[in-house]
């Protein structure tokens, strides 16, 4: 059984190297990394140690068989990957900028032709965490994962959400309407500030908050502030701010995804918020110390040293 799936993107990225290289003039690209925020989240939360399974789709190429040889690598359960074979695996193209900006290209084929499963294979799962990418780019896709969502939480699941709000995907459409019946059922909500002042359509992150709770099915919603750490709220105990493990970040893809998983991972091993947070961090610090969505060496005992070695934060 699989405590944990998600549903989304799976792909390789193809990435600029150095810092404010545009798209457009020649220049080198490294790659291909097994990547996309569901990807790369779910690997992490397996490995923290937690049973896993992704729903999604490629082609039968290279590209596809490099991001799910990868997953399966840290047991992930991925017999609710498809193979297209008239499509190729989904590619995105990525950027880094000084200002702390990033600029993707996506090709996302196959993953849009993922269709919702009629069962989920092992039983009752225990979360079903979802990126805003997943019903961001195509309509019918978007209906696929909401009859996902609907089964999931018919099995007993959570919904946690981390809005990933990606332009390029949502083309002109407004995140507050795409998100909002993924919103109207989470308990777990991992936006950034900027993502909360959408989704909330609220300028003040106070009253964004507050906001967010008359959801009544929202249990925790965990602010992440970038460089500045994150913010966690709760109905049952008041705000706490925590900061960041310092590092020297190398590339901040897949960070937040990290940060996701280390903090799901922890809620079902019945951690306090406060360690939570801590874990999450740990992870997403990690991830963020290596080139390439998912090449940070995180485990249950780098997380475990990264914490013990920084026992407090900024």
């Amino acid at each position: 059984m699989a405590e944990i799936w998600t549903m989304g993107e799976v792909l390789v990225e193809i990435m600029r190297p150095e810092i404010d290289q545009n798209f457009y003039d020649p220049a080198e690209f490294l790659g291909p990394y097994p990547s996309g925020a569901p990807a790369i989240f779910i690997d992490t939360a397996a490995r923290l140690g937690h049973s896993t399974g992704i729903i999604s789709k490629v082609g039968p190429d290279d590209f596809g068989r490099c991001i799910i040889d990868r997953l399966r690598s840290h047991d992930v359960n991925c017999d609710l990957i498809g193979v297209d074979d008239e499509l190729a695996t989904a590619v995105a193209f990525n950027t880094n900028f000084s200002d702390g900006g990033r600029q993707f290209i996506y090709h996302l084929s196959p993953v849009i032709k993922t269709k919702a499963p009629s069962a989920i294979p092992g039983g009752a799962p225990k979360y079903f965490h979802l990126m805003g990418t997943a019903v961001s780019y195509d309509e019918n896709f978007t209906k696929e994962v909401l009859k996902t969502v609907d089964l999931f939480l018919k099995n007993g699941a959570k919904l946690s959400l981390d809005p990933n709000i990606r332009p390029e995907m949502l083309r002109s459409r407004a995140a507050s309407a795409v998100l909002k019946p993924i919103i109207d059922n989470c308990s777990v909500l991992f936006p950034g500030e900027e993502e909360l002042q959408i989704i909330a359509q609220e300028q003040d992150l106070d009253l964004a908050v507050k906001k967010m709770f008359e959801n009544e099915k929202l249990e925790i919603l965990a602010l992440k502030r970038g460089s500045r750490g994150c913010t966690v709220y709760s109905r049952d105990e008041a705000p706490f701010d925590f900061g960041v493990y310092k590092i020297s970040p190398v590339d901040p893809t897949g960070a937040g995804d990290s940060f996701d998983a280390g903090f799901i991972c922890s809620l079902l091993e019945g951690k306090p918020l406060l360690e939570c947070a801590k874990v999450a961090s740990a992870a997403a610090a990690l991830n963020t110390s290596a080139f390439g969505p998912m090449e940070g060496n995180i485990s249950i005992e780098t997380v475990r040293d990264m914490i013990q070695s920084n026992p407090t934060t900024n």
